[in-house]
């Protein structure tokens, strides 16, 4: 977002803020710069007007929680596939030029080979990873249908600013929340899975090159090509927040998978994506952030 108004985009947004915060955009709307709609995905009516004269449709709504899918199958696959099917659908009748599906890399399952490349196979194995990998499919139909000019972002762990926090978050808001209030970081098995996670500003500057007339088009990896131990991360995270309040374990849940790490030679030579911020000084500006302190 930040990056496409610095770039003097005219942006829309719609979100139901069933898990999103107005607050991490008020500025840009406040000031004029992004409109914003209060909307569900699924909803098609509004979605088809919302899309009209539109250039680009960046889609990044959807169900992301791994044990919520897990527990509400059937809405996931509703707001995850058929919400992305609808979208395509407007996006086709009102003549979009481009769309960025945003997938995941929990498409391809526990990975037979590392760094997982686009052409490893695809075994997902929650229902979350399942709706992405389906709505990959709703894209490639469109495509052969339309002609619509789609690319999809297999996201590794991304994580930065305005993160939500809460049950459902991502592992690293969850570890700087705990170490922050003092309490126990809690690790699900025994740390020695491996995930890569990718700062948001990498993300962000991969679906801009995108945007600015990149003629990419098929799936491509975004990561930071890197694995790091959860254990490791979590000492890290101590280390860097100064707390000394220790590691707890629990069992492995279910869907997690063992090792993640990308292959983004792919993006590297269609958009030249370059992932620049390597993780302890991401997590650095993370914290100096969630302390209000200017970097």
């Amino acid at each position: 977002m930040d990056r496409l108004v610095g770039k003097g985009y005219s942006i829309g947004v719609v979100d139901n803020l069933s898990t999103g915060n107005l607050a991490n955009i008020s500025g840009h709307v406040n000031r004029g710069l992004v409109d914003f709609v209060k909307a569900d995905v699924r909803d098609r009516d509004v979605i088809g007007k919302l899309v009209h004269d539109v250039d680009a449709v960046i889609h990044l709504a959807a169900i992301v929680s791994v044990p919520f899918s897990l527990e509400n199958p059937g809405l996931t696959y509703e707001v995850n596939v058929e919400g992305t099917r609808g979208l395509l659908g407007s996006c086709v009748r009102s003549g979009v030029k481009k769309f960025i599906f945003v997938s995941s890399c929990s498409v391809y399952g526990s990975p037979r080979y590392l760094p997982v490349d686009e052409v490893h196979p695809t075994c997902p194995i929650s229902s979350y990873a399942v709706s992405k990998l389906e709505g990959e499919r709703c894209c490639g139909e469109f495509v052969d249908r339309s002609g619509l000019d789609v690319v999809v972002l297999r996201l590794f762990n991304v994580y930065g600013s305005r993160q939500a926090s809460g049950e459902y978050s991502g592992v690293i808001s969850k570890f700087l929340e705990r170490a922050e209030r003092g309490q126990p970081l809690v690790i699900y098995g025994d740390g020695s899975q491996t995930r890569d996670f990718v700062h948001v500003t990498d993300v962000a500057n991969a679906m801009l090159a995108l945007v600015q007339g990149g003629a990419a088009e098929g799936v491509f990896n975004v990561g930071y090509g890197k694995g790091v131990s959860i254990g490791d991360l979590a000492k890290t995270v101590l280390n860097l927040s100064g707390r000394d309040c220790g590691i707890i374990h629990e069992p492995s849940r279910d869907g997690d998978i063992a090792h993640s790490v990308a292959d983004t030679s792919k993006a590297r030579e269609a958009f030249a994506y370059a992932p620049k911020v390597p993780l302890e000084e991401g997590l650095k500006d993370l914290l100096l952030d969630r302390r209000g302190i200017a970097k």
